[in-house]
């Protein structure tokens, strides 16, 4: 068998959660799904898929496995899909979180579609990571690490999540020195990103966790940016959102050694096979333009 062939059948069967579930959706028997498993188990050298009575689902090694079958089976459609030239048209349906769409996947989104001018784009911008598959999406921009190895991951950026404060706010109150300061400081919280009202920091040692009693609480983060400038307090937005205010001086980064590591920027596709294309042509426009849009992350 081929073995990129034998990397996509294991990928059903970690999609579809059964041996006959993958075997449906390939239109392949049974027994040839199992037979190969068990060929991929026995050339790797160790278990991929743990039984259960009610599902099978990925081990640690499998999970890495199929996350790694998944970008290998996508650049080899890419790269068949680019000697045939298929149109590039039809709609297409992204989502990206808010503040980022806003600021960056829409300026992207105009571009590709002076591009390709029969294309149509519906984006949908949302906080919350809504299900590609559910919702008939075909394309996200995600900011962190995923939480399914059922996705396709291109990283083309970092972000940061930092502290800031307005100089008119550190006129009144000295800037924190170290992480335990701000609990003498006004903050500004945001519920959307701080559900339990506490700030973790990194640096020196294992990091530290603080926890906020804020003077304001929002759930957009356009109102914590407003409040910050404002000198209403200390806020902690993800570097991408400030990053204007911070070039025209209206806030100030603080704590800088403390930050935690940065979070990936990813576009993410539902499944690696068979991509359309104008979701394939997204994604090159997307990897070649996002990172040089200004600026995503703030050194």
């Amino acid at each position: 068998m081929d073995r990129l062939d034998e990397l996509a059948i294991f990928v059903a069967i970690v999609d579809a959660g059964s041996l006959a579930g993958a075997a449906r959706r390939l239109r392949r028997s049974r027994p040839a799904v199992t037979r190969a498993l068990a060929a991929l188990e026995e050339r790797v050298g160790t278990r991929l898929i743990a039984r259960t009575t009610r599902r099978l689902t990925p081990s640690d090694a499998g999970r890495e496995l199929a996350g790694t079958a998944r970008r290998l089976l996508a650049d080899y459609d890419a790269s068949i899909g680019g000697v045939a030239a298929a149109p590039v048209s039809g709609l297409l349906r992204i989502t990206a979180p808010l503040s980022f769409g806003r600021r960056h996947a829409t300026p992207l989104v105009a571009e590709f579609l002076d591009r390709y001018p029969d294309v149509q784009v519906e984006l949908v911008l949302a906080d919350r990571n809504l299900d590609l598959i559910e919702e008939d999406l075909h394309l996200a921009i995600r900011i962190g690490p995923l939480a399914s190895s059922r996705l396709v991951a291109r990283k083309v950026g970092e972000v940061r999540r930092i502290l800031v404060a307005a100089p008119s706010y550190l006129v009144r109150h000295p800037a924190p020195q170290r992480p335990a300061d701000i609990a003498g400081h006004d903050t500004i919280a945001s519920v959307a990103a701080e559900q339990t009202l506490s700030w973790r920091f990194g640096g020196p040692g294992r990091g530290a966790s603080v926890v906020l009693t804020p003077r304001f609480i929002v759930n957009e983060v356009e109102a914590v940016l407003i409040a910050a400038r404002a000198g209403r307090g200390l806020a902690r937005p993800i570097s991408y959102q400030a990053a204007d205010d911070l070039a025209s001086g209206a806030l100030v980064r603080l704590l800088r050694q403390y930050e935690p590591p940065p979070l990936p920027v990813q576009l993410v596709v539902p499944s690696g096979r068979h991509l359309a294309p104008k979701v394939r042509a997204f994604l090159d426009h997307a990897i070649e333009r996002l990172p040089k849009l200004a600026p995503i992350g703030v050194e």
